[in-house]
């Protein structure tokens, strides 16, 4: 083979392998960045439903249906609200008996399939719960993002920023408990919500620009009369609430946050999702590459968001070591080094941004001791 043309053959391989990484890192990063907020988080087995009765059901046993607490079942035109496992029932090796709640919608017939969600309620404050609410309007940078506010007498309002996979009725859960608190709430969505303003390059950001949304409903609680706000965030929620504390040019008027199952290191997400979405694991560096260059995402900025030394406020983290999405360790690295105000409360057999559900006495119980001087 001639010079020249052993020169063009090796600059079209060279061309090629790197057009394949190209499409192959878009691929990965797509799988990671392209969620639908009503998309459940991957990860969650589907289910069979094998048998149903008076105030239970039977349902493929796995390591999911076998968990502690309260869960969403959500299948294709179904969704359902269940207990505990019955210990007291018996049970064929293969399958588990678990309380049934409720049904919201659909039907729960033998074959259905369907995964665990955190979410119990659909609809809105008033349709799921009989809790008083008003459909308002925060006015984003990219246009305007509906919201639910339940009104309370105080003057502290808790901003309700939810996470990956999930809506603004993922917050739902928590509602009943915080109206008690008689604590105005303000749910909001962000960009790429239902009802929102799409984000401009159509791809989710992990909290990194979502966060400026958070912002402008601060400022909205702000000007409606709220003389401090406390974020309890979810998942990227919760890195939007870190960003916020530390950006956002009304961040003295934060007087605490609550983080749940926070992304605090979105290349470990990233890659985790990518891999739960089956991204060959190959192909999971260039995902995060892939991301980077087409978000602009930034490590650093969430990492300077959540350092230890730059922390403000009180915090309050619900976490724990069975979240496959953001890795717990993290949370554990903060809490240890800021004692004075991170508390960590740790909870185990819990997925992503599950941890009211494992045990939500428990949770209301920390979250009840955590607001109680800041409110």
């Amino acid at each position: 083979m001639r010079p020249a043309t052993a020169t063009a053959t090796a600059v079209t391989t060279l061309v090629g392998i790197g057009a394949a990484a190209f499409a192959a890192g878009r691929y990965a990063s797509d799988a990671a960045l392209k969620a639908a907020p009503e998309r459940p988080v991957p990860g969650e087995p589907r289910l069979t439903v094998h048998a149903t009765g008076p105030g239970r059901i039977t349902l493929t046993r796995s390591l999911a249906s076998l968990r502690p607490g309260m869960y969403g079942l959500a299948g294709t035109g179904v969704h359902a609200v269940v207990g505990p496992v019955l210990e007291d029932v018996p049970h064929a090796a293969d399958t588990v008996v678990r309380r049934l709640e409720s049904v919201g919608h659909g039907s729960l017939d033998i074959g259905t399939k369907v995964r665990f969600t955190p979410r119990l309620h659909s609809g809105t404050p008033s349709e799921a719960l009989g809790i008083d609410h008003e459909d308002v309007e925060v006015h984003g940078e990219l246009g305007p993002l509906p919201a639910w506010f339940v009104p309370g007498p105080r003057s502290t309002w808790i901003i309700a920023v939810h996470g990956l996979g999930a809506t603004r009725e993922h917050v739902l859960n928590l509602m009943p408990f915080l109206t008690e608190r008689r604590v105005p709430v303000l749910a909001i969505s962000y960009r790429g919500d239902r009802g929102a303003p799409r984000s401009p390059d159509g791809l989710g950001h992990l909290g990194d620009s979502e966060w400026r949304d958070l912002d402008a409903a601060i400022r909205y609680a702000v000007r409606a009369g709220a003389e401090r706000v406390i974020v309890h965030g979810w998942s990227v929620g919760a890195a939007m609430a870190l960003h916020a504390a530390a950006n956002s040019a009304l961040r003295d008027r934060i007087a605490g946050l609550v983080l749940d199952s926070p992304v605090l290191d979105w290349e470990d997400t990233l890659r985790a999702l990518a891999a739960a979405r089956h991204t060959p694991s190959v192909l999971l560096p260039l995902a995060v590459r892939a991301a980077q260059g087409r978000t602009g995402l930034h490590g650093d900025r969430l990492r300077e968001a959540a350092d230890p030394g730059s922390l403000g406020v009180p915090t309050l983290i619900f976490h724990g070591p069975d979240d496959r999405i953001a890795p717990w360790a993290p949370a554990r690295d903060l809490a240890a080094r800021r004692p004075d105000l991170v508390s960590l409360h740790t909870v185990t057999e819990a997925p992503h941004a599950a941890m009211w559900n494992a045990d939500p006495a428990r949770y209301e119980e920390a979250l009840r001791r955590f607001l109680t001087p800041l409110i």
